[in-house]
């Protein structure tokens, strides 16, 4: 067999550290140092290829042309056994069976469209999402497979149910009306042409979001306008200077980056305005209503007594952040009145870290290798969960690229678990994100076997190089642990329908597996099991591992306290108000003054670089949510032991086996063991912020 897989490029690299001696002296594991290794190009001169992902179709871009018209065929089968008298199955498995089809396609296409290289597989992938986006909306507008479901949500199944069949059958009945399918024809039709305009204002706005400012020279203040690139007699501002050591260019780029647009203001209140219509139309309140039904927190007045909760207990210790900060730039520029103001803030939280924690550019990168990551999240794994990650060869034509990795989820009891692809490395083409995409759902198969759920993990690290591994920073590390939270939450549920299983669960509740997995990535004991120099192998310095894990929590109230605003005005505006069409800057100006301890700059319309507020309208709340049910579980099961192998196992069975199948308040309030208000919430996070804040005054008195 002439096929250079990425097992012997490894084997290669070794024999290269054993030559190079003690610099590169390997005690890794074969884990580690596959991931440490370059990327291989495999070589195949007599193998056939099995097409991306092992699927045969795919051998070459025609096949998402053969997939799309097999699961045309297949969707018209399903909705005449749906809609039979002689029907012979549950009607949710039918319908599970049609969202796994529809899936199975649509997810697969929507990856390779943004991720291969090669036009012609993209083209056809895009081709493909088309064809299955026409395909959902027929099955939209399919009133006898509406009747069908809706007759046994109401009156029950003439097949046995259980309690899980009947929420997953209430899940897919309310997708279906929320476009409109319960309503007379003329309200329907309004609802389609609702949704297509919220589309279309929606990817505007974005679109404007993301343009630089772009004023004419005379405007500028002659003071500032060397600070920006200019092009002919334009001034061009394509962001916030954040980080800045000029306190006038932050201030700068603040004012002129945040200046109100006219178009956008009427973009953001059009599609405000089409969405409260849209939810109206649909029996909800507002838009704030129907985009909570079904979540963790219920409605939008549980979320906003969490807000208000949290953001009184949060005042005084925002307020003692800007303290600081305002005695740190008064400090810096030798004046006695300047105040920390809302384009300050990144930048003394960075200088804190330096100053108080010594924290050097780019100290902890020698310890951080890609490869010891990955054997740290092994061995994590394993004492959790009793999981391994096995890197593993792929077959000629399975990836899209040559640098991709391929785990294998082994457990040790139940043997293999499915499949994680690991698209780490930036390249020409590949979108600049960190991300998780469900190739395939997991699901109970009729013959009791188990459907393997296939994910990809996407991040945009720099390639490794023959003279070393790539090296990953801090905030590298966290996001590898993230996105890999979201994969293990696919690999480790064991659901009976694929639609809700693993991530498909309620937005609020879908980050806490990856958000609980920052908090092994933050603790000192778990990162002394991996975190040490990629040349020698000196473990990090117990010094640098407290300054570590410290800078991560610096000033923790104040963003926390930034997080309840966003959350909040996210909330105002996909409420009531929204039916008023007022001013969103005047909306912005009020709720900043209640929720967030820094002024509201005048002429200023920070909202409309808000590019969130399209797609996570009414649930921005939904990570400060998770991270404080993430904080919570981790308070509660694993911060005396981060290797507990029963806190693991039951959190595997309690939480992640059920993806979406329960209610995700039910879930957390069973394996918490006390009921989920607001108020038990917020203390759980500022728990954490005040036992955070100790450390740091402990590590800083220490160094004095």
């Amino acid at each position: 067999m002439k096929f250079l897989s990425r097992s012997a490029t490894s084997a290669i690299l070794l024999r290269r550290q054993h030559r190079w001696g003690h610099r590169f002296a390997s005690t890794w594991t074969p884990l580690a140092t596959a991931f440490n290794a370059p990327p291989g190009r495999r070589i195949n001169f007599t193998r056939d290829d099995v097409g991306l992902f092992g699927m045969r179709e795919l051998r070459n871009c025609e096949g998402f042309y053969l997939m799309r018209d097999n699961v045309e065929t297949r969707t018209q089968e399903l909705i005449l056994e749906a809609t039979s008298e002689q029907r012979s199955r549950k009607m949710v498995d039918i319908f599970d069976e049609l969202s796994d089809s529809l899936c199975k396609v649509a997810d697969l296409a929507e990856f390779v469209r943004i991720a291969h290289p090669q036009v012609k597989f993209s083209q056809a992938a895009e081709q493909a999402c088309i064809s299955i986006c026409g395909v959902v909306e027929s099955l939209n507008t399919h009133h006898s497979l509406y009747q069908a479901l809706n007759h046994v949500v109401k009156h029950g199944d003439k097949m046995p149910c259980s309690e899980v069949d009947r929420h997953v059958a209430c899940l897919f009945l309310f997708d279906f009306e929320q476009c409109g399918i319960h309503l007379p024809e003329k309200e329907r039709l309004r609802v389609v042409r609702l949704n297509d305009y919220i589309l279309q204002l929606g990817q505007k706005f974005m679109n404007g979001a993301a343009q630089p400012s772009v004023l004419p020279r005379r405007q500028v203040p002659e003071a500032i306008r060397n600070y920006f690139p200019t092009s002919g007699d334009n001034v061009i501002i394509t962001g916030l200077c954040t980080n800045s050591e000029n306190e006038q260019m932050r201030e700068a780029a603040y004012r002129l980056y945040l200046q109100p647009s006219q178009s956008q203001e009427e973009l953001l209140r059009d599609l405000l305005l089409c969405r409260h219509e849209l939810a109206r139309s649909c029996g909800f309140e507002t838009y704030a209503h129907r985009a909570l039904n079904g979540s963790t927190m219920e409605t939008p007045e549980v979320v906003r007594k969490f807000i208000d909760e949290l953001s009184e207990k949060l005042r005084s210790r925002a307020q003692a952040d800007f303290a600081i900060m305002t005695e740190m730039k008064r400090r810096e520029s030798g004046q006695g009145s300047p105040l920390a103001e809302i384009w300050d803030t990144p930048y003394f939280t960075t200088q804190l870290r330096r100053q108080s924690l010594e924290e050097q550019a780019n100290e902890f990168l020698p310890y951080f290798s890609l490869g010891g990551c990955m054997e740290g999240l092994d061995n994590l794994l394993n004492a959790l969960y009793g999981v391994r990650l096995e890197n593993t060869d792929m077959e000629p034509g399975e990836s899209w690229h040559s640098d991709i990795y391929k785990l294998a989820v082994i457990h040790e009891r139940e043997g293999l678990l499915g499949y994680i692809y690991c698209d780490f490395f930036e390249r020409a083409g590949k979108p600049n994100q960190d991300c998780h995409f469900t190739i395939q759902g997991g699901k109970r198969l009729p013959d009791g076997s188990y459907q393997m759920p296939i994910v990809v993990v996407m991040l945009g690290l720099a390639q490794p190089r023959w003279s070393g591994p790539t090296l990953l920073s801090p905030a590298r590390v966290d996001n590898l642990f993230h996105e890999m939270g979201h994969a293990m939450h696919s690999m480790l549920a064991r659901t009976e329908h694929q639609h809700v299983t693993g991530t498909r669960c309620s937005t609020d509740f879908a980050e806490v597996p990856s958000v609980l997995m920052e908090y092994f990535a933050g603790d000192p004991r778990v990162l002394r099991t991996f975190a040490r120099h990629f040349q020698t192998h000196e473990p990090i310095s117990e010094d640098m591992l407290k300054r570590l894990c410290a800078s991560k929590h610096l000033f923790a109230a104040s963003e926390t306290q930034l997080q309840v605003f966003y959350s909040a005005l996210d909330q105002e505006y996909h409420g009531a108000a929204a039916q008023l069409g007022v001013s969103t800057t005047d909306t912005l100006r009020s709720v900043q003054s209640q929720y967030y301890g820094l002024p509201y700059v005048e002429n200023t319309a920070w909202q409309l670089r808000f590019s969130h507020l399209v797609g996570y309208g009414a649930k921005y709340y939904a990570y400060l949510v998770s991270k404080t049910i993430a904080s919570w579980i981790w308070q509660t099961y694993f911060e005396s032991n981060p290797f507990n192998r029963q806190s693991g196992e039951k959190y595997r069975s309690e939480i992640l086996a059920h993806g979406g199948a329960v209610p995700s308040r039910k879930l957390v309030a069973n394996f918490l063991q006390r009921e989920m208000t607001p108020s038990v919430l917020a203390e759980s996070l500022i728990n954490e912020i005040d036992t955070d804040e100790s450390k740091i005054k402990e590590l800083m008195v220490s160094r004095i």
